[in-house]
């Protein structure tokens, strides 16, 4: 652990880290229980994946072998989740990734982490809640004859501007101001109704499946086609190793896709400093919610692969199409209800994370002080999350976003790493810590956690790990000129009482 304030890699103590959270102007309300927590992360996983990913890995990568897929995927993030779970009951502040790296590497990663969540969660809200708007779009046209003006819908519909999702993000942005608790009420409500739409797609899917359609359960392998240039993953252009369709490598090639279905877990870790009892709820609440996405995904996946054809499945709306396929126009038409719901929450609990993380930023002094100040009777960070909440809708009203969405899946990955890594070091610095939860076999998780977050990043395109690579030396930059001088933690000097 650094003791040299002047270092970039001096590294704020847990102690320091938690006696932040008891200054009144900028502590946080502690409401939340391990039940808030799982319906938290329950709400923001199931979302855009199950909804659309399902039909687009089954039909191009694995078949009916995607609900391997969906296992795989969930293998990597139980790994980053154990070591979630440790730091986030060890250091219970608000912040993820950000705090921990803090408390374990440095500030310098700390703040690279912390710039790298802030890209993740908003581009993660903005293209969410452009999902959100088509879905209600669609709705709207298909069973109440209403036509959003083309100039109000949004560029990916040949408009100007995406009205539904500006306003969505504006509405729950005035819900998290009021505060976490509201917002987990609302979260449970919405969350049951997605819940109960998956659970209708296992159980109603049942009377409708075919058992030729599980034939073959692994398709044979297919060469995928070469990517070219910066459009191919970035493993090929350093291995000359081309992903597959279908086969066994092809189950792998799926879950670099769905991988994307699972992001938000993690989410549940920046709302530590808002728990009641984070030591005994964090864990429960990341592990738990995690455990129960990844059932009810391999579930709907064995359903929907055995109701209708891998090769004819749609890219866009699997679950209702499948149920068209057999007739069941009912269940079609609650479906694209349920997603359209369900797709409010995954945009609520991204923004909330993203609002935590820039608090913590703004509580060290990395950002401007003021966006650390909670409100007088919410005790929420009203001003961060405000500013937060305009820019996003702004940008989901204005920018088609399908190129950059790929930022979202290398930018968790990467917190995934640095969480990990922060997992071993930690245990090497500060081994006298109480750890309510402690991550099993340290350092051999940590590592195998690494090794396979860094395996999926490397099958996406060079163009992304450009992009990304780019917003990181941005951040630096940033460090450097800011946040490095006005470090709370950097002025204080190692004897000051801070």
């Amino acid at each position: 652990m650094s003791r040299d304030t002047s270092s970039p890699f001096r590294t704020k103590t847990v102690e320091q880290s938690i006696r932040d959270t008891e200054e009144p102007e900028h502590a946080l309300r502690k409401s939340l229980s391990a039940w808030d927590l799982t319906v938290f992360g329950v709400g923001v996983i199931i979302g855009t994946g199950i909804f659309v990913l399902t039909g687009i890995a089954a039909r191009n990568n694995a078949g009916p072998a995607t609900a391997l897929a969906f296992v795989a995927a969930g293998i990597v993030c139980g790994l980053a989740a154990l070591c979630y779970a440790e730091f986030a009951s060890t250091v219970p502040v608000a912040g993820s990734a950000y705090t921990f790296a803090y408390a374990s590497i440095g500030e310098l990663p700390a703040w690279i982490i912390g710039w790298d969540l802030v890209l993740e969660f908003a581009l993660g809200t903005a293209v969410v809640a452009v999902g959100w708007s088509g879905y209600v779009r669609n709705l709207l046209e298909t069973n109440l004859g209403w036509n959003i003006p083309t100039a109000l819908a949004g560029p990916d519909a040949g408009g100007t501007f995406d009205l539904l999702a500006f306003l969505l993000i504006l509405a729950l942005t005035a819900v998290l101001v009021v505060g976490t608790k509201l917002s987990a009420r609302i979260t449970a409500i919405v969350v049951a109704i997605k819940v109960t739409v998956v659970v209708l797609v296992i159980i109603a899917g049942l009377f409708f499946i075919k058992a030729d359609n599980y034939s073959p359960f692994i398709p044979p392998a297919q060469a995928q086609e070469a990517g070219s240039g910066l459009h191919a993953p970035l493993v090929q252009l350093l291995f000359g190793y081309a992903p597959t369709n279908f086969g066994v490598m092809g189950i792998f090639t799926a879950a670099s896709l769905i991988f994307f279905a699972f992001i938000g877990f993690d989410v549940v870790a920046t709302a530590a400093e808002e728990t009641k009892n984070p030591q005994r709820d964090m864990p429960r609440g990341i592990l738990g919610s995690l455990l129960v996405c990844t059932v009810l995904y391999v579930a709907v996946t064995l359903v929907v692969t055995g109701m209708q054809k891998y090769s004819e499945m749609s890219p866009t709306a699997p679950l209702a199409e499948a149920f068209k396929s057999v007739n069941q126009p009912f269940f079609s038409g609650a479906i694209s209800l349920g997603a359209s719901i369900g797709l409010i929450t995954v945009c609520m609990i991204l923004l909330l994370g993203q609002t935590r993380v820039f608090f913590a930023m703004s509580r060290d002094g990395l950002l401007p002080r003021v966006f650390s100040v909670t409100h007088p009777k919410y005790r929420t960070p009203y001003r961060a999350t405000v500013l937060l909440g305009v820019v996003i809708a702004v940008v989901a009203g204005f920018t088609s976003l399908e190129k950059l969405a790929e930022l979202v899946n290398i930018g968790t990955l990467f917190a995934f790493v640095v969480v990990a890594l922060g997992v071993i070091v930690l245990r090497r610095t500060r081994p006298d810590l109480h750890r309510a939860f402690r991550t099993p076999w340290v350092p051999f998780v940590p590592i195998v956690s690494i090794a396979a977050s860094l395996w999926l990043m490397l099958n996406l395109p060079a163009e992304t790990w450009i992009r990304f690579g780019v917003w990181m030396a941005i951040g630096v930059v940033v460090y450097f000129l800011y946040g490095r001088r006005n470090s709370r933690l950097g002025k204080a000097g190692a004897n000051a009482k801070y």
